[in-house]
């Protein structure tokens, strides 16, 4: 696994960050940014990806970071489900859809794979050195 200093640097955050600047986007649509009470809703889902991902690192342990990355891994399935919800009630055209929906997947399946990463490392954290 190769060193990273700071949580910016992961592929994994970067990725979820490129994601939330979407998902901020397509609510500023006429249709989308009407309804607050959704879009503040996945502004919290979509931004609790990257927060978890940033607070697990911080936490310096490993134990901890592959709970935080679950956490995130959740919020990225919550973000789909959104995403399905605003497909379904007609927020989103559905090459949108199709795009922001594969993101999530594949954000998810990064995540996951970097959780078996972890977990597979004889490295603790760097609290433990």
């Amino acid at each position: 696994m190769a060193t990273v200093r700071d949580f910016e640097d992961l592929a994994i955050f970067q990725k979820a960050r490129e994601l939330s600047k979407k998902i901020y986007d397509i609510t500023e649509k006429e249709k989308f940014k009407r309804d607050y009470r959704f879009v503040a809703q996945i502004h919290a889902s979509v931004g609790s990806v990257m927060d978890n991902i940033a607070e697990g690192f911080e936490r310096n342990g490993n134990k901890e970071f592959v709970n935080f990355l679950f956490i995130a891994k959740g919020s990225c399935g919550e973000v789909r489900s959104q995403l399905i919800r605003a497909n379904d009630v007609g927020y989103l055209e559905p090459e949108e859809y199709k795009g922001l929906y594969t993101e999530c997947r594949k954000l998810s399946a990064g995540i996951m794979n970097f959780i078996k990463e972890i977990k597979d490392s004889d490295f603790a954290g760097p609290k433990f050195k």
